[in-house]
């Protein structure tokens, strides 16, 4: 992820916790803010109850590639943040991308995915 797309600064990261929009999943916690900029910029908090030093920039990594591919389609101007919760530390790569999209279109960042044709109208 590019320098200009993450959120580096304290103040940055509580202006965003303090506008208390917030979307959770059992992996993560989704706190969004508008900004007045030409770019969404992302920051990941991931505290030690996650695990040692080691654990916590594993999941931080993780977070981040996750996010990374979605990144071009949101729409500009939004500050993310994205706290790690102590389930994060287990889960795989595939939930955590799973939990990110989820988090993503509850906070109607990302559209929902469209029923392809030749399952419509099909009940499970």
């Amino acid at each position: 992820m590019q320098r200009c797309h993450r959120l580096k600064k304290g103040a940055d990261f509580q202006r965003v916790r303090a506008l208390k929009q917030s979307w959770a999943h059992p992996l993560l916690v989704l706190y969004a803010a508008p900004n007045d900029l030409d770019v969404t910029r992302v920051g990941i908090s991931v505290s030690k109850r996650i695990g040692n030093a080691v654990a916590r920039n594993r999941a931080k990594r993780r977070i981040r590639e996750a996010v990374r591919p979605l990144l071009p389609n949101l729409p500009r101007g939004r500050d993310l943040v994205f706290i790690a919760r102590a389930a994060v530390a287990d889960a795989d790569f595939q939930q955590l991308s799973h939990a990110v999209e989820a988090l993503l279109r509850r906070a109607r960042l990302r559209p929902s995915p469209r029923p392809s044709p030749d399952t419509e109208g099909v009940r499970r």
